[in-house]
């Protein structure tokens, strides 16, 4: 028996035998252990053979019959730290099942097993997921719910026994895509016992938690294999995405601060500052013209942007949605001197250039299908139905990669790009690879063409775009930057993507921009104000014709932009706190920092109240003992004047304690949907 701890996080392993390694508990650090009550456990591959009649974490038949395995744990053992290593075999099936466990120092639990083949026939994999026990306390399921541009919509049910399975078969991360979470009933974002489980895997998935009448509770996940997708010759092994497994005694929050710990302690986490991204989508669309976009780097440099990205429509034949797609080549109808005036523009305003990529896609009308319609990643006999007008290409054949790689590599190393926009706007349907399904290949291609081209180009930064926030996930950011959160800019909206997508990412790594006066996607006008105050929290950009804009309206922006330069070192390196407040017309949520000495909240009203007397705002997360000095945002306040709270017009002193027990009075603002109210607190 072992016991792995870390950051208040207890795991205890048997590695005794006979079967895999056997998990005794996971949550709460119980302490140093000499003995522990004989309780049940849980195997972390079991079978039938063992008494599992759950849900078959390992599935698959070699030619010629199907024997199920039935392990044994061998003597290779290894433990270093809080890192587990325990090879089982089964001789007579003719497989080894090696499984690592680590425990990271923020107390995230992640699992991978790999299989391996060492019979003479072959072995077709149906299934192998990482799993983990849950405790009888859990008692409800918090799951999502999205689609393009309502990304991670919150539902929640009872836990009761069977399974619930989310399964994603589209060849991508999709708008739902988040941690599965399972907890004692009525839990919030900081009270309550909660159980979660993330794959890192940017293809076909599944996550579950499964409840069976003889008690047991797991959460588990894995890869979602296609029939006859992973096919093992002799030696040939198989090995599962990353699993993460996380708990807290202290509701969502707890989870959030785990993860996000978990994710900023990455060698390849961006140490530099997020810098403002001016985005050219909603400002221009496809109306490509050099005078146009010129001037629009000029506003963006006076009101502080710090990248300017030119997104789609830049390369040959794309004047629309319908074509080009493949041609990466500057369209010298109009750019007859290619992007170098424009970058030079970008680059005298000492602003970064990035550019918008697709490369996994192709429109049938591109010269790239017309000169290789083998590429596609289909069936040759039959393309399955074209969705955007645009098909997959095929990056696991030699020369699709080969193509990419030097198209995208000449790119960067003839305009200096420092940031790539790589988008990813269709489902993966009928995914045909030499016969057999190809997403899997199609996703470990992904990931190798970005990580060569890190390699090639080590301080090139990616973000991930897959129909807005579709591709967020921790293994496409093992090799990006960031996430586009969703290509719904109306701040009431992506206040709830937001906030639901930081469940597992940090702010840093959540792009959000200030779009138009009036939504492009939802038609709804709001306020300059408090499109500012939701980009804020974010990796903060804009994406709107600034050159439009009344020069008030543009001043106003330089002003919230110079107030996320200030905010950004507490925004990215806080902990993201939000009440569970009572009124769900209203939220409160802020970062406070590690070191309690700062924070900052916001108050947001996202629909109108039925009560007239709002509740307190209780502010979470300060250091109780401390005495915080309470302020408004000198000259950044969102909300109109008359309905600030009373103490707004000076300093207030209270103690953390009192701030988190008592409150203060919140703004009247229960009649005024879309707007937010900011402060600051400083310890004494």
């Amino acid at each position: 028996m072992i016991v792995l701890s870390a950051d208040d996080v207890g795991v205890v392993l048997d590695l005794a035998g006979p079967c895999t390694p056997r998990v005794l508990h996971w949550g709460v650090n119980p302490g140093p252990l000499t003995w522990l009550p004989p309780v049940p456990g849980q195997d972390v591959v079991p079978s039938q053979g063992d008494g599992w009649f759950g849900r078959p974490v390992l599935s698959g038949r070699h030619d010629g019959g199907w024997r199920p395995p039935r392990f044994t744990l061998a003597q290779a053992v290894t433990v270093r730290g809080s890192r587990v290593e325990a090879l089982a075999t089964d001789p007579g099936c003719g497989l080894d099942l090696a499984t690592e466990i680590e425990l990271t120092p923020q107390g995230v639990l992640r699992m991978r097993h790999t299989l391996l083949n060492t019979a003479t026939s072959p072995y077709t994999l149906d299934r192998l997921a990482c799993l983990m026990p849950l405790p009888a306390q859990a008692g409800e399921v918090l799951d999502f719910a999205g689609r393009w541009a309502r990304e991670r919509s919150p539902q929640r049910a009872p836990l009761r026994q069977g399974a619930w399975s989310r399964e994603n078969r589209r060849g991508r991360t999709w708008f739902d895509a988040g941690p599965l979470i399972a907890g004692t009933p009525g839990f919030g974002f900081r009270t309550g016992e909660v159980w979660a489980v993330h794959v890192a895997w940017s293809g076909n998935h599944v996550q579950y938690v499964e409840r069976l009448p003889e008690g047991n509770g797991v959460l588990a996940a894995g890869e979602l294999l296609e029939p006859g997708e992973v096919r093992l010759g002799q030696g040939e092994s198989y090995s599962t995405p990353w699993v993460y497994f996380a708990t807290s005694d202290a509701g969502l929050d707890g989870l959030s601060r785990r993860f996000h710990a978990m994710v900023r302690a990455r060698p390849t986490h961006p140490r530099s500052a997020r810098p403002v991204t001016m985005n050219t989508w909603e400002a221009v669309y496809f109306d490509h013209r050099e005078d146009r976009l010129l001037a629009l780097a000029d506003v963006a440099a006076e009101v502080g942007a710090e990248r300017f990205v030119v997104d789609d429509g830049w390369f040959r034949h794309r004047r629309s949605d319908d074509a080009g797609l493949g041609d990466w080549y500057v369209d010298e109808t109009v750019w007859p001197n290619g992007l170098h005036k424009l970058v030079h523009r970008v680059r005298e305003h000492g602003m970064q250039f990035g550019l918008w990529l697709e490369p996994e896609m192709a429109n049938v009308d591109s010269d790239l299908v017309r000169a290789h319609p083998d590429w596609l990643l289909a069936d040759s006999r039959r393309w399955p139905l074209p969705r955007r007008d645009q098909h997959t290409l095929d990056l696991a054949r030699p020369e699709v990669y080969a193509y990419l790689l030097d198209r995208i590599g000449d790119l960067v190393a003839e305009y200096g790009i420092d940031y790539i926009k790589w988008d990813h706007n269709r489902d993966l349907a009928e995914p045909v690879h030499e016969g057999v399904p190809g997403t899997h290949t199609q996703t470990e291609a992904v990931y190798r063409l970005l990580d060569d081209l890190r390699d090639r180009f080590p301080t090139l930064e990616i973000e991930s775009c897959s129909s807005g926030g579709a591709r967020a996930d921790l293994g496409i950011l093992e090799r990006t930057d960031r996430v586009w959160g969703s290509d719904n800019l109306d701040p009431i909206e992506r206040q709830h993507i937001q906030r639901w997508t930081s469940l597992l990412l940090p702010y840093e790594l959540i792009g959000s921009h200030v779009g138009s006066p009036s939504s492009h996607l939802t038609g709804r006008a709001t306020t300059l104000d408090f499109r500012a105050a939701t980009a804020l929290f974010g990796h903060a950009g804009i994406e709107a014709d600034i050159t439009a804009w009344p020069p008030a309206e543009r001043a106003a922006l330089a002003g919230w932009i110079a107030l996320y330069k200030e905010l950004r070192p507490l925004l990215h390196t806080g902990e993201v706190v939000r009440a569970d407040h009572p009124d769900p017309a209203a939220w409160v949520h802020g970062i406070v920092a590690l070191d309690r000495s700062r924070a900052v909240y916001a108050y947001v009203q996202l629909e109108t109240t039925v009560e007239e007397r709002t509740a307190p705002m209780r502010l979470p997360g300060l250091d109780p003992d401390a005495e915080y000095v309470v302020e408004v945002i000198p000259g950044q306040v969102s909300g109109p004047p008359d309905r600030r709270p009373d103490w707004a017009s000076g300093q207030i002193r209270l103690t953390g304690r009192a701030l988190a027990a008592v409150g203060l009075p919140a703004p009247r603002l229960a009649d005024r949907p879309g707007t937010a109210f900011l402060f600051l607190c400083h310890r004494v």
